[in-house]
């Protein structure tokens, strides 16, 4: 507490994060608007650059309206593996001011520095010395709010975007949050804000002048102590270090409803290798195995297994994927395809094996595949390779 300070907490956020990295590898595209997300007719927008917002477009918006409001937009489809690259090196560079950082997904973080003043100075020097670390490890741009709470901290990142630094003391947190909408309250989505407009509350500083018996009253007990807690700045949450990732996961949502074994397939297999591809990329194996269909009438449908031993090779995810196809009622229209590995660890069963010199196991030959595969699909993209047992049926293909 060498700057009196109770807690500083740092929540770091990338600009952009997907839009940058885009126009960070492709020197063409920077100044302009893109749009990064799906682009069918029901693609969703995942990241607009800087560019575009002033059209009045965001992440979760439809593409179909994001492109009607901004027509002359570069689209692109996502990258996750690049993302996912550049994230590793935003996350280790924050690892080397504090031991306590916690992602809260590829692109943000928050870290507790309580306790650093004497390397890196008072909090303000500290979030401009995160800045310039991720800038130099990366070439993009972080936006950094310091306070004594990570919900204020949180706040305060995005007060300042982009490229900005926003520092909110101890004896400044109220008066920082009081002025804003009550919809930057975590917790407060429309319905909420909703029933507290209808009770004349309509900013932060509202919320904090009601009691919270009366906020119990109008939202239950749970929500209204919750959102009593935080207009007031209390915060207790501790800041969680190497959260792990209780499942890696795949979905395409399809621009038509398909239906039947034969036409979901395909979008199966690719969800399931790209679900392996990405538990090698992260070094986890899987213990079970999830299917996720969601159908038309946007009902979501799951079925899962475990597996005889952890894994993190494209053959047993995707025998386990098909194996619970059979399921599912495959006569009904189907909108979404998704698999995902869950219950994950470290060790891979397959890698506990003692390897023969002449006469290697089947997994040990599937890994050395699996990791050949994946070379050449980062070397010569995604579509460079394809196994044959999916040549007929690659939805990337058109059959």
């Amino acid at each position: 507490m060498v700057s009196g300070w109770p807690r500083i907490i740092l929540h770091a956020d990338m600009d952009a994060f997907f839009a940058a990295v885009e126009q960070l590898d492709r020197p063409e595209l920077r100044g302009r608007a893109l749009l990064i997300g799906g682009t069918g007719p029901r693609g969703v927008v995942s990241t607009a650059s800087y560019e575009a917002r002033p059209y009045r477009v965001g992440s979760a918006m439809p593409m179909a309206v994001a492109r009607r409001r901004c027509p002359h937009a570069i689209v692109l489809p996502p990258r996750f593996e690049r993302y996912r690259e550049i994230s590793r090196v935003v996350m280790r560079t924050l690892g080397s001011f504090s031991p306590l950082v916690e992602p809260l997904s590829v692109d943000e973080a928050f870290v507790d520095m309580t306790g650093c003043e004497t390397l890196f100075g008072e909090p303000r020097e500290m979030g401009e010395a995160v800045r310039r670390a991720v800038l130099e490890a990366t070439r993009l741009t972080v936006s950094v709010g310091v306070s004594t709470t990570k919900y204020v901290a949180k706040v305060a990142s995005d007060h300042g975007k982009p490229d900005g630094l926003t520092v909110v003391p101890p004896g400044e947190v109220t008066g920082f949050l009081h002025p804003l909408a009550i919809d930057r309250l975590w917790g407060v989505g429309p319905r909420t804000r909703e029933r507290l407009e209808a009770h004349g509350v309509g900013t932060i500083g509202d919320v904090a002048a009601a009691s919270r018996d009366t906020l119990e009253g109008w939202l239950g007990g749970s929500l209204g102590a919750h959102l009593h807690a935080l207009a007031n700045g209390r915060d207790p949450r501790e800041v969680v270090p190497e959260r792990e990732a209780k499942s890696i996961g795949s979905e395409n949502t399809l621009d038509t409803d398909i239906v039947g074994e034969a036409a979901i397939r395909p979008w199966l297999l690719r969800a399931a290798d790209t679900v392996a591809r990405r538990l090698r990329d992260e070094g986890v194996a899987a213990r079970g195995v999830r299917v996720k269909l969601r159908t038309a009438d946007f009902r979501l449908h799951t079925r899962q297994t475990l597996l005889a031993s952890p894994t993190r090779g494209t053959r047993p995810v995707v025998e386990a994927a098909e194996a619970l196809l059979h399921e599912f009622d495959l006569g009904v229209p189907v909108r979404l395809v998704g698999v995902a590995g869950f219950d994950l660890c470290e060790e891979d069963g397959e890698e506990q094996r003692q390897l023969d010199l002449f006469e290697a196991p089947s997994g040990a030959h599937d890994e050395r595949l699996d990791r050949t595969v994946d070379a050449l699909r980062k070397r010569f993209g995604d579509g460079a390779l394809t196994r044959a047992r999916h040549l007929d049926r690659d939805p990337r293909r058109g059959s």
